[in-house]
């Protein structure tokens, strides 16, 4: 999988987990490279932390000197777009040899946390809950009460049991926190 975000759209970025499968821009063409495939039937979820163009930002972001050999322009056509990234996708059939690409647009449409879908919500709640174990520099005001709220919200209908047993682990992580 690969992503472009817009520049005329998003000033910065991280992809949130997955930093041991990142994949040079130009290996993402190359058959031969291990990039962490998916089996058929199988999903991933990728999150990324972004910073839209004109929100300010206590992040600090890294000043880039300009290139002396290329032209850093952004294309016109950014600016008249609602695209907010294009991804695009390699996958090759089960007996293929020869990887097949998919692209497609992923438009900003506006949607505020409380008015996302479930399953965006509960993947909100877990990374949340990674950045507070790792202590990232980036988990802002996160906290165990937050991503229990969330996480509670969000549980929808659980067959499986997978996301009350995710909540029930924050409980548990918060609750020895709480006899530091």
């Amino acid at each position: 999988m690969q992503v472009e975000f817009n520049p005329a759209k998003v000033q910065a970025y991280r992809l949130i987990g997955y930093e041991n499968r990142l994949l040079r821009s130009q290996d993402f063409n190359d058959d031969k490279k291990d990039a962490g495939e998916l089996g058929a039937g199988h999903s991933v979820t990728a999150l990324y932390e972004i910073i839209p163009v004109g929100v300010e930002s206590n992040v600090n972001l890294p000043g880039v000197d300009e290139l002396r050999y290329q032209d850093n322009q952004v294309d016109e056509a950014a600016y008249n777009s609602d695209e907010l990234m294009l991804v695009k996708l390699r996958y090759k059939e089960p007996k293929g040899t020869t990887s097949e690409l998919i692209k497609q647009p992923v438009v900003d449409k506006g949607v505020s946390l409380n008015d996302a879908s479930n399953n965006f919500k509960f993947a909100a709640a877990v990374a949340e809950y990674g950045m507070i174990l790792r202590d990232s520099e980036y988990k802002g005001d996160a906290s165990f009460s937050k991503v229990l709220k969330l996480a509670n919200e969000s549980k929808g209908l659980d067959l499986e049991g997978y996301r009350s047993e995710f909540i029930n682990m924050v409980e548990s992580s918060q609750k020895l926190m709480e006899k530091k």
